[in-house]
């Protein structure tokens, strides 16, 4: 008799997959109160979110429409999950769940019943926790679970910034990343790892996520021959307090040194709207009004094999560990 098939499922932010999805994408963001606590509380989450999305919506189309109409990340993240369950052997199936696009929890777990499997592992692809993402995305499954699955198992994977194969893959992005350096640059090069920012009141609340981004860091760099290297924090907005230093800060800093940059997008593990539109793009133009006499940008881990790879371990340990 075969095995019983068991269920692989990735987690991400998801994004619009048209131009006219990304204000309802906007709302669906900013109606999460674990990742955005507008003010006057729960109640008045959602029109306050509604108001926000519909004017953002046209500066951030045009962000959308800088990389071709629509988020890349859905591909990405099915392929990842594909090319996983695809290492892990025939018994596996692969899914995708979406934080705040399709495929969405609710949807995912009914097709897992509907395949008759009861046994699933859940790896949420941000490797450095905070709750405003992985806590966020975990929830929102597991409340799905209880609505339309309440018998799947579940094992969860909330975060992986230390482990040594997502270390080795992303020392080989920065490798890549290095090798395109010209040479007249080499000796004033100076890495900056970029990671999304959060308001810093996460990080005074107690969450870990600076910490296992300078982890990961210092995990990478000890991989690679020395460089000059710095940690920023890119996409801020809004008037809260964010995590510093700002990307476009050292940036700024750099231009005035004369220091050529690669930027290394540390708490991403695939191409979406902040690597292809903010750091090829506005990140760009910005090095280049500043002096930066070169910039470049380290590729994403996207379908990279020695990525795929550190997946299926990932989830191999974490079945492993409950048997």
């Amino acid at each position: 008799m075969s095995e019983p098939k068991k269920a692989l499922v990735l987690l991400n932010m998801g994004g619009p997959d048209s131009l006219e999805a990304v204000e309802p994408f906007l709302c669906n963001l900013f109606s999460d109160r674990d990742l955005i606590q507008l003010p006057l509380g729960a109640l008045l989450q959602k029109p306050f979110a509604r108001l926000i999305s519909h004017f953002r919506a046209k500066s951030v189309r045009e962000n959308y429409r800088r990389i071709g109409g629509k988020s890349p990340l859905l591909h990405w993240t099915q392929r990842q999950a594909e090319e996983t369950a695809t290492l892990l052997g025939g018994d596996w199936l692969p899914f995708v769940a979406m934080r705040y696009w399709a495929p969405r929890a609710a949807e995912v777990v009914q097709a897992i019943r509907q395949q008759g499997i009861d046994e699933a592992v859940v790896v949420s692809l941000y490797p450095h926790y905070t709750g405003a993402t992985t806590g966020s995305s975990i929830k929102d499954f597991k409340q799905a679970v209880a609505a339309h699955h309440p018998a799947l198992r579940c094992r969860y994977i909330e975060d992986w910034h230390d482990w040594p194969a997502y270390l080795d893959a992303l020392a080989d992005c920065v490798r890549e990343g290095l090798a395109q350096v010209p040479a007249a640059q080499r000796n004033q090069l100076q890495l900056l790892f970029s990671a999304h920012a959060l308001p810093q009141k996460f990080i005074e609340r107690g969450d870990p996520y600076q910490r296992h981004i300078e982890q990961t860091v210092a995990g990478v760099m000890a991989r690679l021959d020395s460089c000059e290297h710095q940690i920023g924090y890119q996409s801020r907005s809004g008037p809260v307090r964010w995590m510093a230093p700002d990307s476009r800060e050292l940036i700024r800093a750099a231009g005035a040194a004369g220091r050529p940059l690669l930027v290394v997008p540390v708490a991403f593990v695939s191409d979406h709207i902040e690597t292809l539109e903010e750091i090829d793009g506005e990140f760009r133009e910005l090095a280049e009004a500043c002096g930066v006499p070169w910039f470049g940008r380290v590729p994403a881990l996207n379908d990279r094999p020695s990525f795929i790879a550190a997946l299926a371990a990932l989830v191999r340990r974490a079945v492993s560990a409950a048997v």
